[in-house]
């Protein structure tokens, strides 16, 4: 080999020796700090430590939601998952001391993931995942002295959700599970509740496994959320409802006690209902499909039937027809080619707009409406929405349905949208259906509604006028509106949060239930209605149910709904206001009947344990309850 070449070779190995020491030189000084981050991240994990949570008071101080240490058995899940099956045995082996079957177990320690449905753990995969809680001492022992039985289960003092009023409220101040699941006041308030959480950092070996604990910060504990529900007024209305429901066979029901000035709630309360205690040690999927998750009071939505007849005297106000005029109450109304139909064809006789509302007369509110509709004015519509129907009230708890006040608009929309499937259904009809009558009828509206539809018709606004055909509402948007015709015409946002109180007592906020507008009345035709509605409980439709009611006490003033659904029994309404003390009280019965028959006697039954509440009585005579409930009831 020349000189020159040897040269050359010796070169070119120098400067790949150089080049090699200059990049490890980079990656070692250079870059080195980067680097070493990067290896500790891979063997360090931080698992957050919960701080314990804030309690939810009542307006009183009652605890309505507070915590509790018990034992509890928890599983470490990356432990499990070293087992050569997975954990498969020791999760049986668990099961048969817990007396609880393998596959509910397993539920509740599955990671969640994107193909992983409820139930399962959203917390960190660090983190202990409890299975059972409140466990006997001798179950606790068993599992501390087995360790070779149970890698990776343990029993430890935590504390846990209680709930000392059970099923009541549950739906409003709902629940906590995991690190991510929210639901009602606990979700709504989670910040303020949950506190700053603790940290622990870990070491962790190349298979996951926690090697020791490198550093640990304390959590600080959450803030109390204090509320405006008053928990012997929601004891006593949950109660009133499940009276009600029992009684009448309804399906579902709701209860609402609003103050009528102020928009704060002072109970919720919905059936079917369920104890929140059961999410304390996770639920099983079985358990979660079972769970009536749906809060009627804010979530449900049914046809106000004639308790919608407010908004409608106001519109006719509105559009300049006389209250203290006389109007003709026939059996009967014809719109279009079709008889309208007073309840029961009853022939009221000459009244004026209040006799419309004691006495709950439907053809008044027909003839209205259809006179309105012919002249193409959409003042009973735009009124219902000023009255705050068809949109969310905006309260503080999570899932809120809107209603719906239907319109020209909204029905062409719909009928655009369903027109396919009406076409379909006036061929092949619905053969699934038992009830034969039922499937006759909705197979000749998808018959029309596929020939044509989607216009607003004479018929549509007759409906409209008397809270069917389409009208929706809330029981708490109900609540709401009269909570506001009480009041003078003011329109709140309602709240249940009054307050956040630190651990050391002080107020960090107060919560202050927003005004969301006012009612399209006057103050004239305020009181019309008003004084029309405290003559309904004495002397109109709902006389029966408040027979011998001390209304010296308290003054109630309410109106009765009944709405109609073909196929189905009607829904019972009653919504009321007194002003002293001035709350409003809602209650109504899916499938509940008529609205004196079912929802009236509930909301009396509401009334009476106000007024012992107030004359601070501890026990109610029996006596005190006895009311003379007639067959033919009146709207």
């Amino acid at each position: 080999m020349s000189k020159a070449r040897l040269f050359v070779l010796r070169l070119v190995v120098v400067a790949m020796v150089a080049t090699l020491l200059g990049r490890l030189w980079f990656l070692q000084v250079v870059s080195g700090a980067q680097y070493v981050q990067a290896a500790a991240d891979v063997r360090i994990r931080t698992v957050p430590v919960p701080p314990v949570r804030g309690q939810i008071l009542d307006v009183a101080g009652r605890p309505l939601v507070t915590n509790r240490t018990r034992p509890v058995v928890t599983v470490d899940a990356v432990a499990l998952a070293h087992q050569p099956d997975a954990g498969r045995a020791v999760l049986e082996r668990l099961g048969g001391v817990l007396k609880q079957p393998y596959q509910q177990i397993a539920e509740k320690v599955r990671l969640c993931g994107p193909e992983v449905p409820q139930p399962c753990w959203q917390g960190s995969p660090y983190e202990p995942i409890p299975v059972a809680e409140d466990v006997t001492p001798p179950v606790a022992l068993q599992i501390s002295e087995r360790q070779q039985d149970f890698p990776g289960v343990r029993t430890e003092l935590r504390p846990v959700r209680v709930y000392p009023l059970g099923s009541a409220a549950a739906h409003t101040l709902g629940y906590v599970q995991g690190a991510k699941g929210r639901d009602g006041l606990e979700g709504v308030y989670d910040r303020e509740l949950a506190g700053r959480p603790g940290r622990r950092d870990v070491a962790v070996d190349n298979t996951g496994q926690v090697t020791r604990t490198l550093r640990q910060d304390p959590p600080v504990p959450g803030n109390t959320l204090v509320t405006s529900i008053d928990s012997r007024i929601q004891s006593l209305t949950e109660q009133a409802l499940g009276r009600a429901v029992a009684s009448s066979g309804a399906e579902s029901g709701a209860a609402v006690v609003m103050e009528s000035g102020t928009g704060r709630l002072v109970a919720l309360a919905g059936l079917p209902a369920y104890d929140p205690a059961v999410w304390t040690d996770g639920v099983t999927a079985r358990e979660y499909k079972r769970l009536p998750l749906l809060s009627q009071p804010v979530q449900g939505e049914w046809a106000p039937g004639s308790t919608w007849k407010v908004s409608s005297v106001a519109a006719a106000a509105a559009a300049g027809y006389g209250l203290g005029a006389f109007y003709d109450c026939p059996s009967g109304y014809m719109v279009g080619n079709r008889v309208f139909r007073n309840f029961g064809s009853a022939d009221l006789g000459i009244m004026t707009m209040h006799g419309a509302l004691v006495e709950s007369c439907d053809t008044i509110f027909y003839r209205l409406a259809d006179e309105l509709w012919e002249r193409g004015s959409q003042t009973m519509e735009k009124t219902a929405r000023g009255f705050g129907f068809g949109k969310p009230t905006g309260v503080d708890l999570p899932g809120e349905a809107a209603g719906a006040v239907p319109d020209a608009a909204s029905k062409k929309a719909y009928w655009q949208a369903t027109r396919k499937e009406s076409c379909r259904r006036a061929v092949k009809g619905y053969p699934e259906m038992a009830d034969r009558g039922r499937a006759a009828y909705l197979t000749a509206i998808a018959k029309e509604n596929c020939r044509g539809g989607g216009v607003w018709r004479g018929g549509d606004a007759a409906n409209f006028s008397i809270g069917q055909g389409g009208v929706l509402v809330t029981p708490l948007q109900l609540a709401r509106a009269y909570a506001a015709i009480a009041n003078g015409g003011t329109l709140h946002s309602p709240r249940v949060g009054q307050k956040i109180v630190r651990p050391d007592g002080t107020t960090v906020r107060a919560i202050t239930p927003p005004v969301a507008g006012k009612l399209p009345a006057s103050a004239e035709t305020l009181r019309f209605i008003r004084n029309a509605l405290s003559q309904v409980p004495r002397k109109g439709t709902a006389e029966g149910a408040f027979k011998g009611f001390p209304f010296g006490k308290v003054a109630v003033a309410g109106k009765t709904g009944t709405a109609e659904s073909f196929g189905r029994r009607d829904t019972s309404w009653f919504a009321s206001f007194a002003p002293d003390p001035a709350y409003t009280v809602v209650v109504v019965l899916s499938e509940g009947g008529r609205g004196a028959e079912g929802a009236a006697p509930a909301a009396r039954d509401i009334w009476e344990g106000i007024i012992e509440l107030t004359e601070e009585r501890t026990v109610r005579p029996e006596s005190g309850s006895t009311r003379d409930h007639p067959t033919q009831e009146r709207r």
